[in-house]
């Protein structure tokens, strides 16, 4: 037998060291584990992919509802992409759109920790519906009543409420007005409830303003936070949104 064979025998015979078995955590801390990775991954959801919001007022009525819950997309516009015509966007307060009661935000403290950490719906944001993009003019109204944009009447019938109103744009009191070109890196917005929205037509600058700053009726794009994906709340009104088909047809600017 050689030196190398007797090395390789010893070694084999040789006992290892026996496996100590893992110890378990005790329940409690286990628990708190599990809250601590949830809380940790509904930040990262918030912060990159979607986030939970309010309605915070009957603007976008019939389709959405005050205090309905809905759910944003935040990466609806990333690489290149921006809001298009149709969609319903939330967007961070330009400067004086929201109206009294519209924050939207909880007054609990319990709420207000789980809005921080996205586990509850966020307040202090608008919902709108997207009706120009740069470049677009939008004109109300024709003949029928209905918003055009770059000559092209939009039939709005399915998803707005009019209230008796006698066209589709009527918050500037009067069914004659005209915005735009929209401006690069903007959009032009409205609510779905034509009769009680403070949207773009109400920011409009009207002839009898003396002090009105041209420009405000449009929203920066980088206040967009996202497009509305889904209806959360409560479980009757639990949906997908989707874009009017009716935009589809609307030409590009010229």
């Amino acid at each position: 037998m050689t030196i190398d064979e007797v090395a390789a025998g010893d070694d084999a015979s040789t006992p290892g060291p026996t496996p100590r078995g893992r110890r378990s955590l005790p329940l409690w801390q286990e628990a708190l584990l599990l809250l601590a990775l949830a809380l940790v991954l509904a930040v990262v959801i918030k912060a990159v992919l979607v986030q939970a919001f309010y309605i915070p007022s009957e603007s976008m009525e019939p389709g959405l509802v005050k205090n309905d819950r809905i759910l944003v997309q935040k990466v609806s516009y990333w690489f290149g992409g921006s809001p298009q015509r149709g969609d319903v966007v939330v967007f961070a307060d330009p400067g004086g759109w929201l109206g009294p009661g519209e924050d939207g935000s909880s007054t609990s403290p319990v709420a207000q920790a789980l809005e921080k950490v996205g586990l509850y719906p966020s307040g202090g944001h608008l919902v709108k519906r997207v009706i120009g993009v740069a470049g677009d003019v939008i004109t109300c109204c024709d003949d029928r009543g209905r918003i055009m944009v770059n000559g092209k009447p939009l039939d709005e019938k399915g998803y707005t409420q009019l209230d008796k109103a006698p066209c589709y744009g009527p918050m500037t009191g009067n069914c004659s007005w005209s915005a735009g070109p929209v401006p690069a890196g903007k959009i032009f917005v409205m609510g779905d409830n034509r009769s009680h929205s403070g949207d773009s037509t109400v920011h409009l600058c009207t002839a009898v303003e003396t002090d009105c700053v041209p420009g405000r009726e449009f929203v920066d794009d980088d206040l967009v936070v996202g497009k509305v994906s889904l209806v959360l709340w409560p479980w009757a009104h639990v949906r997908h949104l989707s874009r009017p088909g009716d935009f589809d047809d609307v030409p590009d600017p010229s």
